[in-house]
């Protein structure tokens, strides 16, 4: 399991600025529920100052991504969007107390919904910069203008550190040549620029796509922690949560979860998903993905947000498991 700061399992449980800033005149939204992470950042700017007086988010995600959010809106209230601009995802991460080198994509999200904000304040769309339909890695729907712009802006020099900050390549991998050649020309640009040693520069051949691949899978397999350990999590409260029966019945637990799916449930769709509450025994949640959801690469990513919040709604620990649907 990951190692949280302090700080990341504050702005978790206790997120700062969440929700909907009802005079919001700059909005930035970014990522898409079907991947996993998606981020709606919306500002309120003073026209002539342009200052940034209020901020909020509403994000889908892990608990990195919701303490990410929360973060990035406390660096940005009381700045000018000059000012503003300039910050980066290893900002966020900085302030935070540090991020899992495996979800600094969720800092990548923040700064990347923080530029469209500013860009949709400013009557401009924000726009990678790359070529339109430049998509590099299909499971997660990464294109080269966020693989390129990590890779810069955190100098980054192996294909795992691309997966951690772009979540390119967390999938099946049939991305790899091509991230191989984005990181070795990104790379030698950066030491044509001086701005990286050309000892740590990457080089075609420098990976096993095989490798990486059963590395990837450990992983995975390692992050499958049983329900039992859930309670022990390094993002769930220092105290043990109490059982349902003692603050909460269990008709009430099954209608906050339907509450929250069918909170989720319009932007799923809006990404060509859907999920079902199908049934709940003890904290068990089973439930029927259709659509986009199902595809294998994008599944996992959608049932770990939709667990994390069920687990923040109900404030206990909670498994959702896939089924088929019984009509």
């Amino acid at each position: 399991m990951w190692d949280y700061s302090d700080k990341v399992k504050d702005y978790f449980f206790n997120p700062k600025n969440a929700g909907v800033l009802g005079e919001a005149n700059a909005v930035g939204e970014v990522g898409a529920i079907s991947c996993g992470d998606a981020l709606k950042l919306m500002l309120k700017v003073d026209p002539e100052t342009e200052t940034i007086q209020d901020a909020k988010f509403q994000t889908f995600g892990c608990g990195s991504a919701i303490a990410s959010s929360s973060a990035l809106t406390e660096l940005i209230i009381g700045k000018t969007l000059e000012e503003a601009v300039s910050i980066t995802n290893q900002d966020i991460a900085d302030f935070l107390g540090g991020l899992p080198p495996e979800k600094m994509h969720c800092s990548v999200m923040g700064y990347e919904a923080l530029q469209a904000a500013i860009a949709n304040f400013r009557g401009e769309e924000w726009h990678d910069d790359h070529e339109e339909g430049a998509l590099v890695c299909k499971c997660f729907g990464v294109d080269e203008g966020v693989i390129e712009r990590a890779i810069r802006m955190n100098k980054l020099t192996s294909i795992e550190q691309v997966t951690d900050y772009t979540k390119a390549g967390g999938g099946c991998l049939t991305c790899f040549d091509k991230l191989e050649e984005l990181l070795a020309k990104v790379n030698g640009e950066l030491v044509a620029e001086g701005l990286l040693a050309e000892h740590a520069a990457y080089r075609i051949g420098g990976s096993d796509a095989a490798e990486l691949k059963a590395k990837a899978k450990a992983k995975k397999e390692a992050e499958k922690a049983p329900a039992r350990e859930a309670a022990t999590s390094p993002i769930a409260p220092s105290s043990p949560l109490p059982p349902p029966s003692a603050g909460m019945t269990n008709l009430k637990k099954i209608r906050l979860i339907e509450e929250a799916i069918e909170e989720l449930r319009p932007y799923l769709k809006k990404d060509g998903g859907d999920c079902e509450l199908i049934d709940v025994d003890g904290n068990n949640v089973m439930v029927n993905l259709k659509g986009a959801c199902m595809g294998c690469q994008m599944a996992s990513v959608t049932i770990s947000g939709i667990q994390e919040r069920l687990i923040a709604k109900l404030g206990m620990p909670i498994r959702i498991i896939p089924v088929k649907s019984t009509h």
